[in-house]
């Protein structure tokens, strides 16, 4: 039983990382090649587009690892972060909100003063996405690789938009509070607090990874 439960946490780990490591490269090609291709920077509104689709019905879990930031920083950002504990400041709405309306502002003056020439508009997708990233990997050297996905615009809204999509589910007599569950988060989520609260903190903010499912020795997690 024992050799049964570490194979299946092997093995939903290998997964995850294999695609993770394969989006995450990706990101790295696209955000060079955008510098001297700025078309390609049109990719970043599709993700917006995408993530906010997929959170409409199974909640953020494009952040997983379709992102290709989000993959990007649990593959190469990990290898240099020291994983601290993420500030509660960057989960607090008010913060995720300035964050928000900050960038979509930028955004949007960009493109009014940009329009129509589509080359420039594309070009400043690719800066926003750059400095965006620099931001992300400063927090990550300071805290953990996911720090900025908790401010990040398209996660934000991810998360508001399906908090309540595909929920992640405790059986309480099975819980045996050994918090394997919370270890092995990559968005350094509790479930094991549903064994006494109702709900989970920040259970928008659960990237359905199924790390925890996978984890849990008495199976007792599920979606």
């Amino acid at each position: 039983m024992l050799m049964e439960w570490k194979l299946r946490i092997k093995e939903a780990t290998k997964i995850r990382k294999v695609e993770q490591y394969i989006v995450g490269t990706v990101f790295i090609i696209l955000l060079v090649a955008g510098w001297y291709f700025p078309l390609i920077g049109y990719f970043i509104p599709l993700c917006m587009i995408a993530g906010v689709g997929m959170a409409t019905i199974r909640g953020r879990q494009w952040c997983n690892w379709y992102c290709p930031r989000g993959s990007f920083a649990d593959t190469y950002l990990k290898l240099i972060s020291p994983g601290k504990i993420i500030p509660r400041v960057l989960k607090s709405n008010p913060v995720r909100i300035a964050v928000l309306v900050f960038l979509m502002t930028m955004l949007t003056f960009q493109i009014v003063r940009l329009w129509p020439d589509g080359f420039a508009i594309g070009g400043f997708f690719v800066i926003l996405l750059t400095i965006t990233t620099v931001v992300g990997l400063l927090l990550s050297l300071i805290y953990h690789q996911r720090s900025w996905c908790y401010i990040c615009p398209i996660g934000s809204l991810s998360s508001w938009v399906g908090k309540n999509k595909h929920q992640l589910m405790m059986n309480n007599e099975a819980c045996i509070s050994c918090k394997a569950c919370s270890k092995t988060c990559p968005m350094q989520l509790a479930p094991v607090d549903m064994k006494e609260a109702k709900e989970m903190q920040y259970k928008g903010d659960c990237l359905k990874c199924g790390l925890c499912v996978a984890t849990c020795p008495k199976d007792a997690l599920s979606f």
